[in-house]
Formats: structure tokens, C-alpha cells, sequence
């Protein structure tokens, strides 16, 4: 038999009930208005899509009939009706007819088990859920506890549904269902998995909201401590600042280097403690104040002290001594650096680095030593921007920091070894540092404030002059050249033995080495310049004395004979790990 239909978008209803209907829709109102006037039944049906009015295609194959009880048209053109729903029918051969929907209906029969134990246990085991779950849906469970009391199970299901806005495609699965205990345990799943959900949000809530108060708390806390100990006298953060201030104002920092610092520091008080750019701020300034303005290393210039010392750490290199106290006599005669910058250039070995080192004794200096080796950027020397993330002071003025002292002794070592690359020439800026007339007002990126670099002894070191001309132009090269046999023998009488000694625990009473035998190892065990290898074999020959006594240093005189016995071991185990001897398989 054709009915028509009246599709809504989110409506399932049950047999038994009367339901009311508030209809503003020209189609819908004709609808009603045409079934009612044929005195015939109306199908409720729910409709896939929002869009009304809908598409056949688009209206569920299932629906519920009833009879039109009442119809009245309001003033303002809506139309109220009241349906009594009696049955559920399947569709077919859903059409348009003259703008409204008609199809032919068939009903579907439904066991009636609303009253078998089963059936009655569902609904308390859905009630009793949905108590819990109207905790965090808000509806009334106490509206639910007079349905089930006074009204039949359609009422009940129907109630569930729309209480729990149990979704349209579920909702017609329950309508489809045909027995109220397979209607109830649908329903009853649809309620649990809700449940389960809920239970997932409120964790997920209560830990947002605990992370929220313990940030609010841990806020509050600190204002409150802030509050205490400023009524106190004893604002820590307000001290530091105060602190701050007071550094600046007694620093003996340029006017205009004071000046960057004060505006600095105002910035920093009017943000906020916790504030990502008051922390850098901070940083800034301690960096500012770390260094060492206007403090020097103030150690007289004693010339026959300082040829004490060389003699005493060097052996040989009369010529390279004599012009390094030179340069040592025009620093006290003037009071200052005036004079060319001092490069050492020689093979590995001959001992360019701890020349440098003896100088800085020499003068009762700070000693830093910076490797160029490799060195491409640019900021190496001057330094980041401090708006960058990680930004920090150049090496320059680093070593500086380190030093507390504004005129130490910086060996700027291996600088023929310097390359260049996209992040910028680190040779340009190494120019303006050894230049006198520039680097007295030097300033490093970080830093925003020019530093007065006249007063450091630079000293640079290279293995060879492959260098550029502007650079080889800014500093006097000395070559040092390598040691002869006589002063190897007694360089290694001086320090090699001694320090050989001290780094395999002999005692040095113990040795006994002529220099015969010296000049033996020289000549059969090294082919270098300088003194390295030299050096290497003294302490393999002790390191092999002391694997033959069982780990001890019993006085042992070192001869010839003994030498090729203790080095022709160490020589023949390199050796066959050389062509390959002696690999495990």
C-alpha cells in the first residue's frame, strides 16, 4: 500500500507513542496536509543527507506509520500535528509525486519480550548506565526513572536514543531490530562504548586542568613569594637586578659601553622574569660584565728574567731567543705592544707552540692558545648576533673572559691552516685584529661594544707561508729551523728524558743514558726536524724496559746494544702490522 512520506533529518521514532511535530516547510505541511485530508496513515522516516527536502535515494528503507491525530495551522504559516505511531514498515519504491513523497509500505513484525526477565535486565543494566553517563552528558535521569516506571519499553528505547543523541545510522540499526531484547542490546552497546569515551575525555580533561593548576599554583606561589620577601627587603629578583645595576654603575667599561649596558638593563627590568628575551638579557649582561675592562696583568719587564726562562725551557735557537728579547726590550722601553706581530713558522716539532708558552712565562703573563686549524666562519673571531639561538662571544673575546685580564699572550696557532667558505672570510676579520691601528676598537657581533685590543700580545705559529700576502704583511715571519744533532742530544738531556720519565713513571735516577747512545737513536730511529719522534722512542724505550721487569723501574743503563734490542722489538711488531703479518683468521 503508498503512503506518504514525511523524512526528517534526525528523527527514529518507535510504535506506541505520540509524537508531536512542528512542521515549517511548504513540502512537509503539504505533506501532512494531503495525508490527512485522504484520511490516510503517515510514515516518520530519517533521511541520510541535512539538506531538505531530500533526495529518494537519500530516505532510510525504514520508518515508522501512524495516524494523524490532530493538525493545526498556526498564524504565522508553521503547521502543529500530533502522530500516533503504530507500527514499523519497510519501503520500496520511494517516489515524488506532485512535489511530496509517497512509497509503498510494508510492516515488520516485532516479538513483543518487553517483559521476559532478559529483556527487563537490559533496560536496568542501560538505566544504571546512563546514570553514570549523565554526569558528563547532562540530562535528566530522573525524567528516564518515571518511563520506566509508567510507560511501555517503545517509550524507553526512544527515550535512550534521544537522551543519549545516539547517532542517526545507529538509531535506525535499534528500529530495524525485531525484538525489544535485540533492540535493548544494541542500545545497551551504543551506551558503553559512549561510557568509555566519556571516561577517556575526563581523564584527558583532568590532566589538561591539573597541568593547568599546578602551572596557575607554581604562578601563584611565586608572585606570593615575590610579594613576601619584597615586604621583607629580600626580593631575589628584584636584588639581582638591583645587583646588576650596581655592577654596571661601578664597572670601569667605557661611557659608551655603560651606556649599551644601562639600556640593556632597563629593557630587561620591564620584562617579565620568566620572559624568554629577559633571560637572554640577563646572559648579555653578565657577559658584558665578565669581561675584563680596564684589568691588567701588572708584572714588571725583567729582561734578564725573561732570557732565564727562555734558556731554561729551550735548548738552541740563539738567533729566534735573541729576537724575541728584542721584541721584550721594546715593550718596556715603550709600555706597550709597538712592533710587528711575531709569526713562528717551522716544521712540526721544533717546538713553535711552547715557545709561545715560555714567552707568556717570560713576561709574567695570562697564556690562551686558539687553533686555527680548519677555522672557516667568520663568527669564530667576532662572534653571533645575540638575537640568533645559541649565540656567544668570538674566540678572541672568550679567551679574554677566561684570562680576567686584558694583556695576555694569545698564540694564534697553525693559522696557514685557516680555510673559507659561505659563512664568511675568517682571514678578513683575523686582518683587523692584528692591525694596530684597528684593533682598538674592536667589537664583537655579540658584545655591541667596542673592546681595546692593543694591549694582548698576539703571536701566531705556521708549519709553512702558504698564506696570503696581507696577512703575511701584518706579521714578521721567523723562521725556526731544524735542531741539529748536538742540540737534539742536548735538548733531550734538558727535558725529553725527564719528561719521558715522568709520563711512564720511572724514577729519573734510575736512567741511565749516555750521549752516545742519544745520538745512536737519532740517527737510526728518526728522520725529523724537530724533537717529536725523539721524544716517541725515548718513551717507547722506557715503556719496553718496564714490560721486561715485570713493571719495574730497576736502574738500567741504556746502551747501545740494549737501545736495538728494547726499539727492534717495538720496530718488527709495526712492521708486521704494516704488510700485514700476523692477522688473526
Amino acid at each position: 500500500m503508498k503512503n506518504y512520506i514525511l523524512p526528517f533529518r534526525d528523527l527514529v521514532v518507535h510504535p506506541g507513542l505520540t509524537v508531536p511535530v512542528y512542521i515549517d516547510n511548504p513540502l512537509s505541511v503539504a505533506c501532512i496536509e494531503a495525508a490527512a485530508k485522504t484520511d490516510q496513515k503517515l510514515v516518520i522516516t530519517p533521511q541520510h543527507s541535512w539538506a531538505y527536502p531530500s533526495l529518494p535515494e537519500d530516505i532510510y528503507d525504514v520508518g515508522t506509520i501512524g495516524d494523524i491525530a490532530q493538525v493545526l495551522r498556526l498564524p504565522d504559516g508553521t503547521l502543529h500535528a500530533i502522530i500516533r505511531t503504530t507500527d514499523i514498515v519497510k519501503l520500496s519504491e520511494i517516489n515524488i509525486e506532485n512535489g511530496l513523497f509517497t512509497a509503498e509500505t510494508s510492516p515488520v513484525e516485532i516479538l513483543d519480550d518487553s517483559n521476559s526477565e532478559q529483556t527487563l535486565a537490559l533496560r536496568d543494566k542501560i538505566a544504571e548506565n546512563m546514570q553514570a553517563l549523565s554526569i558528563t552528558r547532562k540530562f535528566k535521569i530522573d525524567k528516564m526513572r518515571a518511563i520506566i516506571q509508567n510507560y511501555p519499553m517503545a517509550a524507553f528505547v526512544d527515550s535512550v536514543i534521544q537522551s543519549a543523541d545516539i547517532d542517526t545510522d545507529d538509531a535506525v540499526r535499534v528500529l530495524r531490530a525485531t525484538s525489544w531484547q535485540e533492540k535493548l542490546v544494541l542500545l545497551l552497546e551504543q551506551i558503553n562504548l559512549m561510557a568509555e569515551t566519556a571516561k577517556i575525555e575526563e581523564s584527558i580533561n583532568r590532566r589538561i586542568h591539573q597541568q593547568m593548576e599546578n602551572g596557575r599554583r607554581e604562578a601563584i606561589l611565586q608572585e606570593k613569594m615575590r610579594a613576601i620577601q619584597k615586604e621583607m627587603g629580600e626580593d631575589s629578583e628584584e636584588m639581582d637586578t638591583e645587583s646588576l645595576r650596581k655592577r654596571i654603575e661601578r664597572s670601569a667599561m667605557p661611557q659608551d659601553a655603560k651606556e649599551k649596558a644601562m639600556s640593556e638593563w632597563k629593557r630587561m627590568r620591564s620584562m617579565s622574569p620568566m620572559s624568554n628575551e629577559g633571560g637572554l638579557l640577563k646572559t648579555y649582561l653578565e657577559e658584558l660584565l665578565s669581561m675584563p675592562w680596564g684589568k691588567a696583568d701588572s708584572c714588571p719587564i725583567d729582561l734578564t728574567n725573561a732570557r732565564t726562562v727562555l734558556d731554561s725551557q729551550h735548548s738552541g735557537m740563539h738567533a729566534v731567543k735573541e729576537r724575541i728579547l728584542e721584541h721584550i726590550a721594546v715593550m718596556k722601553k715603550t709600555g706597550g705592544n709597538q712592533g710587528s706581530i711575531l709569526c713562528f713558522v717551522g716544521a712540526p716539532g721544533v717546538g713553535k707552540t711552547s715557545l709561545c708558552k715560555s714567552i707568556a712565562d717570560a713576561l709574567g703573563r695570562k697564556y690562551q692558545r686558539i687553533s686555527l686549524g680548519g677555522v672557516s666562519d667568520e663568527a669564530h673571531f667576532r662572534g653571533h648576533r645575540k638575537t640568533y639561538i645559541g649565540a656567544q662571544t668570538g674566540r678572541i673575546m672568550d679567551a679574554l673572559k677566561r684570562c680576567k685580564a686584558n694583556n695576555p699572550v694569545i698564540v694564534l696557532d697553525e693559522i696557514d691552516k685557516m680555510g673559507r667558505d659561505w659563512r664568511g672570510d675568517p682571514e678578513s676579520a683575523l686582518l683587523e685584529i692584528l692591525d694596530p691601528e684597528q684593533n682598538k676598537s674592536f667589537r664583537d657581533h655579540y658584545l655591541e661594544v667596542d673592546f681595546d685590543l692593543s694591549n694582548v700580545l698576539f703571536i701566531a705559529t705556521a708549519n709553512s707561508l702558504n698564506m696570503s700576502n696581507a696577512l703575511k704583511d701584518r706579521m714578521e715571519i721567523i723562521e725556526i729551523p731544524g735542531y741539529t744533532e748536538d742540540e737534539k742530544v742536548q735538548i733531550a738531556k734538558e727535558h725529553l728524558i725527564s719528561r719521558a720519565a715522568h709520563d711512564t713513571g720511572w724514577d729519573i735516577n734510575n736512567i741511565v743514558i749516555s750521549e752516545e747512545a742519544i745520538r745512536h737513536i737519532i740517527r737510526s730511529y728518526t728522520s725529523e726536524d724537530g724533537v717529536r719522534e725523539l721524544q716517541r722512542e725515548l718513551t717507547a724505550l722506557l715503556r719496553r724496559s718496564l714490560l721486561e721487569h715485570n713493571c719495574e723501574d730497576i736502574k738500567t743503563e741504556f746502551t747501545k746494544d740494549k737501545i736495538d734490542e728494547l726499539l727492534s722489538v717495538r720496530k718488527s711488531v709495526a712492521l708486521s702490522k704494516k704488510i700485514g703479518f700476523g692477522v688473526r683468521i
